[in-house]
Formats: structure tokens, sequence, C-alpha cells
């Protein structure tokens, strides 16, 4: 840490932002930085004016922070969502992740997030995800990229991908392990009782 203060993770909010891309490594994220402050660590959400964004199915999401106001970001989080669609000709929103991208330490993404990514170029002859759905976009946005279409998430250094939705919280426990150890990853997953075992 720098002179005592906490490292800053930052989940991207916007409207039509998928529930789960966010909120899923959210609850991983803020139940790690909570209850083991000692780590050093803290995450909040950051939307573009720091109001409630409304997301893909129907629920209101407050923002700790306007983009103007945020703590600089060690670890950035763009989630998906069909939110998405439009961020890709959104200059100004481009600009933004563009300059945050370039300062974090970690630059992450869950779902269509990573089309984002690719749009700005961060994908250029790296491997990376994202929703099954969307991966011949993601390569076309970036045919230098290396699409992985069966891989759960994608760690390449100062870049980490993942697949849709429910795949940013496995993607969120590889933070916690790979930010401070995986025994602290282990008992994050225990402590949100993460074991899944589909019913069907």
């Amino acid at each position: 840490m720098n002179d005592g203060a906490a490292r800053q993770i930052a989940i991207l909010l916007f409207p039509g932002v998928e529930e789960l891309d966010a909120i899923g490594p959210w609850e991983v994220l803020s139940y790690w930085t909570r209850k083991f402050p000692e780590d050093g660590w803290e995450v909040s959400c950051v939307s573009r004016d720091g109001g409630p964004v409304l997301c893909a199915k129907g629920l209101t999401v407050q923002a700790h922070h306007a983009r103007d106001a945020m703590p600089a970001p060690d670890v950035l989080l763009h989630p998906g969502g069909q939110g998405t669609r439009p961020l890709l000709e959104d200059a100004d929103h481009l600009d933004w992740v563009r300059g945050l991208a370039a300062t974090a330490s970690l630059t992450t993404s869950v779902c269509t997030g990573a089309l984002v990514l690719a749009r700005l170029g961060l994908l250029r002859g790296r491997p990376a995800t994202t929703h099954w759905s969307t991966l011949d976009r993601l390569a076309e946005l970036e045919p230098t990229a290396d699409v992985r279409r069966d891989e759960r998430f994608v760690d390449d250094g100062d870049l980490v991908t993942s697949a849709g939705i429910s795949a940013g919280i496995d993607m969120a426990l590889h933070l916690v392990a790979r930010l401070h150890s995986v025994e602290r990853a282990r008992q994050v997953r225990h402590g949100i009782q993460y074991y899944p075992e589909p019913p069907v």
C-alpha cells in the first residue's frame, strides 16, 4: 500500500449493465475487503454522474462515486450487458475507460465488457473471452485476439477477462487469490457459501 492508503478496485456501472456482471464480483470483493480490511483493499462502484443506474433487468443500483470524484483505481472492472452496445460508439465512455486502464495495474471485464476493451484496442494480440453469444463479435472487433471459447476466465497478466454473467464470480475469486492468496480466496468462497451445484 502507498502511504497506508487502501488500494482501490472500481466496478463501472452504466445504463443496461447486466446485474450479476457487477453484483456477482461486488459480493466477492466486498466480502473480502470488509471482512479482511487488514489486506489493504477497498472496492466501490462508479457511474458517470455518481447517481443510480438502471440495470438490464430492471434493478436500480446506486453508485458510490461519480467518475470525476472516484479514487484512482488499481484494479478496473468493466461489466457487460446490453448496455455495452451503445458504449462501443460512445467516445466519452471510451476515453474514460482508456484513461483508467492506462493507469490501473490490472484491467478486467465480465461478459461483454470485453467488447469495450476490444474496441479500445486493449485485446490486441492477447487471449480473452466473453459471453458465449458474443465470441464471434469479439473476434470481429479485435481480429488479432486469441479468443478462448471454452474458458471461464482468462488471466493474461495485467488483463483478465471472464465469460458471461455468473463467470464474474469465479473471476473475482481468482482476483482475491492473485491480489492476496489462495487461502484468502477460499475463505471468501466459504464465507459467501459459493459451492455451485446446479439443480438441473
